[in-house]
């Protein structure tokens, strides 16, 4: 073995080589267990959500495989319309073209180019953090099989009338000019103005106030509401006011929707062009005017599908874009007498998350499928328990959105996706069909009848909804679909719960009669260690690779500060990134990343990402290889005593037992998604039982002459025995290092085989409890725990053998102390070990408890004891001094109030720390007399 751990010289050589030899696929006849990967984009890269999720994906794939199931993780990518088009637009406008100068199909041509030259980056970088995926079978949503299923299940709901086009307001991009889904809104508050206008009634007989932050959309107001409870406008029901501007009369209506607290208490209602207004439009029968185009600019005008009367909307405000228009409508407010006030005011504003535009409520003609028949089914399965929310308060969540779910608008104004199969004759006549063949010949429509395709592509999430069948195959019944769906467990945020979760679960019902998984695990976000979203604005991004490999500090810099949307923020990022990352990142490894998301993963919303923690993990990866290098020195060349053997020592039986313990916690909490409480098993066997203990009590027996060959023999068994047992382990969340150190191992271990990976799980039954070795050996360890205490307390090199004598023993102590006076000698460093005889009088003695027994340790001879008071008294000196100090800062009124919460709380640490090091000083000082 090398003496050092190095991951970069392991990682990317075990990796090729699993793949090579094909190790992922499912094999055996095992029970089947599948997980679908969320598809990440084409475009993507991994990030430190992508890498959270994979690791605990990948774990369970690798427990499972190694627990004799068919294991399959489904790996694949989705074609992410509009991220992707913006690529490929991008590459195009750096060469001063445009996609229409291209046309359709060479421009989609373009983005397929572009796909197999870039569009294998987050595949690449799976494979750098170990996923096990089955890459014989990665999917494309664009691939013919899959959109195969998608034209399948669009036609199907479309002839059962569950799908329809309709004129709705949608999210419009004013830049991309198509509509977006709730998700690719980023609605961030921003500082912008309240303005409040005067509405006169059209009896002549006063006004009302209404308060906007959009102007511009006066010009599409079709009432004025207020709420029904509200005393001041009770007697303003059912008259009209006539709107400014337009000189348009609209009716003031009372809906419980107006909040009397806001503004006036009076609200101008845009069906057209606020979503919230929408509906109370649909409640109170208004008609619709639309009065922008696909740009954001002031139109004419039209309602319900008409043209406004001519000079309806003013002329001078036509063709401007709607900001401009907003200035322009704000001072003819004002000239008219009609501006009463204006207030800053915060709000939140919706932008396109690829565009950044700030985005439009814009009625438009949009495919959509009625959803209400579909989620009564899917809301079922899981209040029936056919599917299981982990944790089951997500299930709330899930309930409360598809108990008020919307129709779903599936259609996108892009070339690059799943086309619409709809076509359309010269009167406008919709025909849907598989093909336009098959539209032709089952309406009897021949060559003469020119027919055009819609031009639009499905949402992104509509092909996303049918990921879990048809990537195996679906509408086909492939042994693949039999044999893994519905899938065992779907692995996601939170975040996406109804833009995937609940489509999946609505359209696997539908069409294959299944659920698509049985459970649900919902992870929680990772955030930076002060809780803060991880954010490019931010400049607190961590890319996962870099965790990995490394990275210097200029490099980090210049992926921080890069591709800001708001380049004013790059100095202060640069000047973050300097001050946090001083020497850049150093090289973690992928174990060591992956061992903290494990640890990391407990059942919060929020997960707070420090650097700490993958330094200490980095640290438990050392600690494992020269565990393993000091256990291959110690068995190599040498006897072992056969397989199966009881062992012969008291430690031997003890680390067997505490395994087995280890384990059964280990597979129970895996049981329960609890990756937090298994990694935490593993780590403090490892690190605390089998490293810090065990290894330390081993030695005795194998390098002293305290045991005779068969009991060395036996000990050099478990050594190994419970090594790789542990490997197994730990492998799914550390893959790379166990599958290294286990190849080694296994040899001497007399274990066949060449992959750790296809090894079975070690069972809690391979290494049975032993309550009375466990017993016996806490003994031990409080004892050798006393004597390095007083050790510490009393500054006394742990190199120095001590005197000790035992008081107030019972006979089971006094038989213990001998029966390992071979163990207790080694790890306590003793020099000798007395028992006092009753009524004899101690020497002045540090002192340590174990349960009745006295611990003494003599003072006289080991240490100056006027000088060690002397030290104790300044350093008890100092330490109050210090507590002083941070008392005074703690009270301080402008730090507690104006320091940044994570700074207080660690002075409150030190307080707390410094006030423990005050009483143990004094206490060392009582002792010393």
């Amino acid at each position: 073995m090398e003496k050092t751990y190095h991951p970069a010289s392991i990682e990317q050589r075990l990796y090729a080589e699993w793949e090579r030899r094909g190790l992922f696929a499912p094999a055996g006849d095992g029970a089947p267990y599948c997980i679908m990967i969320p598809p990440p984009n084409v475009t993507g890269t991994l990030h430190m959500g992508h890498a959270f999720q994979h690791t605990l994906m990948d774990a369970l794939t690798r427990y499972h495989r190694m627990r004799g199931h068919r294991a399959l993780w489904q790996p694949g990518t989705d074609h992410a319309g509009i991220a992707t088009q913006m690529v490929v637009e991008r590459q195009l406008d750096a060469a001063g073209q445009h996609r229409s100068d291209l046309g359709r199909e060479a421009f989609i041509a373009r983005v397929w180019d572009w796909k197999e030259q870039s569009g294998g980056t987050i595949s690449r970088q799976m494979r750098r953090l170990g996923d096990s995926v089955d890459w014989s079978r990665e999917r494309f949503t664009m691939d013919a099989g899959l959109s195969a299923a998608v034209t399948e299940v669009f036609v199907a709901l479309h002839e059962e009338g569950l799908i329809y086009r309709g004129k709705r307001l949608v999210n419009w991009d004013p830049v991309l000019h198509t509509a977006l889904s709730d998700l690719e809104v980023v609605a961030e508050p921003e500082q912008g103005q309240l303005w409040h206008f005067r509405y006169p009634l059209a009896d002549g007989s006063g006004h009302l106030v209404v308060a906007t932050t959009r102007p511009e959309t006066l010009l599409g107001d079709t009432a004025v509401a207020v709420n029904p409870e509200d005393e001041r406008y009770r007697h303003l029901v059912g008259r009209q006011v006539r709107l400014p501007l337009t000189g348009r009369l609209v009716p003031v209506i009372a809906d419980a929707y107006v909040d009397p607290a806001f503004g006036s208490g009076c609200v101008k209602i845009t069906p057209g062009h606020d979503f919230n207004d929408y509906e109370v439009g649909r409640r109170h029968d208004l008609p619709l005017i639309n009065v922008m185009d696909r740009d954001a600019r002031i139109t004419a005008g039209d309602c319900d599908g008409k043209a406004l009367p001519a000079g309806e909307i003013p002329a001078m405000l036509v063709g401007l874009d709607r900001f401009e228009a907003r200035h322009q409508v704000v001072a003819l407010m004002q000239d008219a007498g009609l501006l009463e006030k204006v207030d800053a005011h915060s709000l939140p504003v919706p932008r396109g998350d690829r565009s950044n535009a700030v985005l439009e409520p814009w009625l438009t003609d949009q495919w959509y499928v009625k959803i209400a028949p579909l989620a009564a089914p899917a809301i079922a399965a899981v209040e029936d328990g056919r599917i299981r929310f982990v944790p089951d308060n997500w299930a709330k969540t899930y309930f409360q959105w598809m108990h008020n779910i919307q129709d779903w608008c599936i259609s996108r104004q892009l070339w690059w996706g799943h086309r619409i199969p709809a076509w359309y004759d010269a009167a406008g006549r919709v025909y849907v069909g598989r093909s336009e063949a098959e539209v032709r010949s089952r309406h009897g429509l021949g060559s003469n009848v020119s027919l055009r395709q819609d031009e639009d592509v499905l949402d992104t999430w509509f092909s996303s909804a049918l990921w879990p069948f048809s990537t195996l195959g679906w509408p086909q019944k492939t042994p693949e679909l039999a044999a893994f769906y519905p899938t065992s467990v779907l692995v996601t945020g939170f975040d996406i719960i109804f833009f995937w979760v609940a489509r999946m679960i609505m359209m696997g019902l539908k069409f294959t009669g299944e659920v698509p998984f049985r459970e649900v695990y919902i992870t929680g976000l990772i955030r930076d260690e002060h809780g803060e979203k991880m954010s490019k604005s931010k400049g607190n991004i961590l890319d996962p690779l870099d965790l990995i490999d490394g990275v210097d500090l200029e490099t980090l810099v210049a992926k921080r500060s890069s591709g800001l949307m708001q380049p004013q923020l790059r100095p202060q990022i640069e000047k973050a990134t300097r001050r946090q990352f001083p020497a850049g990142i150093p090289e973690f490894g992928t174990d060591a990343l992956r061992f903290t998301f494990a640890a990391l993963a407990s059942t919060g919303r929020d997960i707070r990402f420090d650097l700490n923690r993958i330094e200490g993990y980095r640290n438990f990866c050392n600690k494992l290889w020269n565990a393993t290098r000091y256990v291959l020195m110690s068995v190599e060349g040498q006897p072992l005593a056969a397989p199966g053997r009881a062992p012969a020592t008291l430690p031997d039986r003890w680390i067997r037992s505490r395994l087995g313990q280890a384990l059964a916690s280990v597979h129970e909490q895996l049981a329960l998604y609890r990756f937090d409480l298994a990694a935490r098993a593993l780590y403090e066997f490892t690190w605390n039982e089998y490293c810090d203990w065990y290894l330390e009590l081993t030695k005795p027996v194998l390098q002293g002459d305290a045991a005779d060959a068969a009991t060395r023999a036996a000990t050099r068994r478990t050594l190994i025995e419970v090594l790789e047992a542990l490997l197994r382990a730990l492998h799914p969340l550390m893959p790379f290092i166990t599958e290294e150190l286990w190849r080694k191992v296994a040899a001497a271990a007399g274990v066949g085989g060449d992959s750790v990976m296809l090894q079975p799980y070690p069972e809690a039954a391979g290494f049975p409890a032993d309550a009375a070795a466990e017993a016996e050996l806490a003994w031990v360890q409080g004892f050798v725990l006393g004597i390095r205490q007083i050790r510490g307390e009393m500054n006394i090199p742990p190199s120095k053998p001590l005197p000790v004598l035992l008081q107030d023993a019972a006979a089971a102590d006094r038989q213990r102390a001998a029966d390992h006076w071979y163990l207790l000698r080694q790890l306590a460093r003793l020099d000798s070990l007395r028992l006092l005889d009753s009524g004899e009088e101690p020497p002045v003695s540090a002192t340590a408890l174990l349960g009745g027994t006295r611990i003494l340790v003599p003072m006289a001879g080991l240490i100056d004891l006027a000088a060690e008071r002397e030290r104790l008294a300044k350093a008890l000196t100092r330490a109050e001094a210090d507590r002083g100090r941070v008392e005074a800062k703690l009270a301080n009124r402008q730090f507690a109030e104006h320091a940044p919460p994570a700074v207080v709380a660690r002075e409150r640490e030190r307080l707390q720390a410094v006030e423990q090091e005050i009483r143990q000083l004094g206490e060392q000082l009582a002792r010393l007399g």
